[in-house]
């Protein structure tokens, strides 16, 4: 089996100070061969952090437009035959405050950024997002939608941080899991 890391909204340094030394672990022990954040990783230190263990792909989240704006909004990316899509989920400014006025009005409705997800991407095999805050791993005629929730600020409705990981099998057999931290370190 070939392994993935899969991270989301690290936040870093706004909502913690450095990466959760059990994501890193959890990356390492499993000897992930590349991290696919999905944006809001916040500051460049992180990647370069991330990339210590393995090669890093990224998107630009909602938080990333001052120090990295040159990351992309979404990627298309191929491991062992398997084509990912990589996008934070947040659609663009345009969709963004439409967002966070529905989430006002209504509250956090996750299955309008899945069906998002699975539109924008109909040709990927795994979909890969963030922004929600909310671990999810849900497959649908064949494809997989992951979200690995926050490494480092859960959504109320998480049962804490997490990461993710996608094993991927030499005959095209897809594997996703939802990983949660320990945070006492125990």
């Amino acid at each position: 089996m070939f392994s993935l890391g899969i991270i989301a909204d690290t936040h870093i340094p706004d909502r913690r100070e450095g990466l959760p030394p059990q994501a890193l672990e959890v990356f390492r022990q499993r000897q992930v061969r590349a991290i696919l954040h999905a944006g809001d990783v916040s500051v460049p230190s992180v990647l370069e952090q991330l990339a210590e263990l393995a090669p890093v792909y990224a998107v630009r989240g909602n938080r990333d437009f001052l120090y990295l704006p040159q990351l992309p909004l979404s990627r298309l990316l191929e491991f062992e035959g398997v084509t990912f899509a990589l996008a934070h989920g947040h659609g663009g400014w345009r969709s963004y405050v439409v967002d966070r006025l529905y989430i006002t009005a209504y509250g956090l409705k996750p299955a309008r950024f899945k069906r998002r997800m699975w539109q924008a991407f109909p040709g990927a095999r795994v979909i890969v997002f963030g922004h929600l805050h909310l671990p999810i791993l849900e497959w649908q005629d064949g494809r997989l939608l992951i979200n690995p929730g926050s490494a480092c600020c859960p959504d109320e409705n998480a049962p804490g941080p997490s990461v993710a990981l996608v094993h991927l099998g030499t005959s095209g057999q897809v594997e996703g899991e939802i990983v949660y931290l320990d945070e006492t370190g125990d």
